[in-house]
C-alpha cells in the first residue's frame, strides 16, 4: 500500500482511543488541512509500517507528508511548515 498523500494533505495513522490523534484531527479540520486517517488497528500491516518509522514503536499520531518525510505527534505548526502552508 502506498500511503504517500496527495500535495497539501497528510496521512495520519492514529487509534480510536488516541487523545493525541483526536487533537490533531480536530486542528487539521479547524485549519482546513486535509488527511487520509488510517487506523493502526485495523488495517493490516500499518502499526508495523509506523513501527519502521519509530525505531520500533506504534506511536500514533505519525503523519507521513506528500514528499514522503514523516513526522510522530507533530504540531499544527509543523504540520503547516511540512506542507508550505
Amino acid at each position: 500500500m502506498d500511503f504517500v498523500p496527495a500535495d497539501g494533505t497528510i496521512t495520519m495513522f492514529s487509534t480510536t482511543w488516541c487523545g493525541y490523534c483526536s487533537r490533531l484531527k480536530s486542528q487539521l479540520d479547524k485549519a482546513g488541512i486535509g488527511y487520509t486517517e488510517v487506523n493502526i488497528e485495523e488495517v493490516p500491516g500499518t502499526a508495523e509500517l509506523v513501527a519502521s518509522l519509530n525505531g520500533g514503536n506504534q506511536t500514533v499520531p505519525t503523519v507521513i507528508y506528500p514528499d514522503g518525510t514523516s513526522a510522530t505527534n507533530p504540531s499544527l505548526l509543523a504540520v503547516k511548515a511540512a506542507l508550505g502552508a
